[in-house]
């Protein structure tokens, strides 16, 4: 239950459109975080045809950062799309979301930086994102790691992009990803009072990240109206499911985006995928990139590595 107070700065927080340049600067005030000079990190790049998609990776330890590029499958990989609407966020923005995240669960994070809308409309961020997996994938990255052990994993857009790409993967036939972790996915293509899921109605106005704010960011993403019927764009519209990776999708209880979750969790289970689900109770959209002392953030981490650690059993 939430309390008056918390609902009036709620309120307030979460008015307005989307106005980019003014969302991007907002965001881009994480770089002034002064521990990110700690992070084990390290820049490189890929190519989407003549096109430079720079990437950095996270290291858990100083010895994974030493060794795990020489030797490359000391490590597992978790391929990580951030989030922010396809049109706001960056690797830079996400330092500390991205070495948490590799601490946590002892994976090297390769982070990818791929172009943003309204100057690169769908599918260009998507084929960004491909491009890394299939460079990860063809051990053509310094990386030469087991294909096995290679995670897929993003967060709201970067949700949708992961869905996607695997999507996109099993498609095309060029690698075929094991594992997909989807942290509060926007997978749909319609936020108005059209919506079907209940979700968009309860907690679209006053839960920080609003239906009004969703439909901003579609249309900016969007190249053509024709895009919101493509599931590349909305995966939840693929109406063929079957053998898609092994999945984890976690979804916050005051979310306009919860239902989606896991109504796609619900598909790709009814297709005969391995799924596994679970709602953050008390959770708001965008909890995941709080520092690891939330409770919420802690959840989900001991999620994530049950769920890696089962998956790693079968291939032991």
């Amino acid at each position: 239950m939430i309390s008056k107070t918390m609902k009036t700065i709620l309120h307030t927080l979460s008015h307005g459109n989307i106005e980019v340049d003014s969302s991007r600067k907002l965001a881009d005030l994480k770089q002034l975080d002064a521990m990110r000079i700690f992070v084990k990190k390290l820049d490189a790049k890929v190519y989407n045809g003549d096109h430079v998609v720079p990437i950095r990776l996270y290291f858990p330890t100083e010895e994974a950062m030493q060794a795990g590029i020489v030797e490359g499958n000391t490590f597992p990989i978790l391929l990580f799309f951030h989030g922010g609407g396809w049109a706001t966020e960056s690797v830079e923005n996400y330092d500390r979301v991205c070495s948490r995240m590799a601490q946590a669960t002892a994976h090297i994070v390769v982070s990818v930086e791929y172009r943003l809308a309204p100057e690169h409309k769908f599918p260009v961020p998507l084929e960004d994102c491909y491009a890394a997996a299939k460079a990860l994938y063809s051990n053509e990255l310094i990386l030469n790691t087991d294909p096995e052990k290679i995670t897929i994993a993003g967060d709201s857009a970067g949700g949708n992009l992961t869905a996607a790409v695997c999507l996109m993967a099993r498609d095309r036939g060029d690698f075929t990803p094991k594992r997909q972790i989807l942290i509060y996915p926007a997978l749909g293509n319609c936020y108005t009072e059209e919506s079907p899921y209940p979700s968009v109605h309860e907690n679209g106005s006053d839960c920080i990240l609003t239906a009004v704010k969703m439909e901003d960011y579609l249309t900016l993403y969007q190249s053509s109206e024709e895009d919101r019927q493509n599931p590349y764009f909305a995966p939840i519209l693929e109406k063929n499911l079957k053998n898609l990776p092994e999945t984890l999708v976690l979804t916050a209880e005051y979310d306009p985006l919860r239902d989606e979750g896991e109504a796609y969790a619900g598909k790709l289970q009814a297709a005969g995928n391995m799924v596994e689900l679970h709602r953050i109770r008390g959770a708001f959209h965008g909890f995941f990139a709080l520092g690891i002392k939330f409770l919420h953030v802690q959840e989900s981490f001991e999620y994530i590595n049950g769920f890696l650690n089962k998956s790693y059993e079968k291939i032991l």
